[in-house]
């Protein structure tokens, strides 16, 4: 099998809550993503932005739409471990960094530094 089908696959398993079931399966590959992508984030950190991505859309009643979120999010797991994504799209998931010009990534300075930085250019 060429592609890993996971969208297909959680359908299938008829889970009680979907939301919990994509959570988990991300929090599983999570180490394999910083390693396939070479990301400079500790596993730790990883997970509370992913569990933040999640807090996030906690509010949304509507059945319809916690699916197709779902359903979403089993795409981009897919996507991420298939490498069809390239670094700077996986940074910007991650709180903290933000891409300037020519592709390279830098943390955002923080709300104290910003005349330090300024200085420094």
């Amino acid at each position: 099998m060429s592609i890993l089908q996971l969208a297909k696959h959680a359908r299938d398993m008829n889970l009680k809550n979907p939301p919990v079931g994509l959570y988990r399966a991300i929090m599983r590959e999570l180490p394999r993503v910083i390693t396939l992508y070479d990301l400079e984030v500790p596993v730790p950190a990883a997970r509370v932005a992913v569990r933040e991505m999640f807090r996030k859309h906690d509010g949304v009643k509507d059945t319809a739409v916690r699916e197709m979120l779902v359903e979403k999010g089993y795409m981009e797991l897919e996507e991420t471990l298939l490498q069809w994504k390239q670094k700077a799209q996986i940074m910007r998931l991650f709180e903290g960094y933000v891409q300037y010009d020519q592709g390279h990534l830098k943390t955002k300075p923080k709300d104290g530094d910003f005349l330090a930085e300024f200085y420094k250019s």
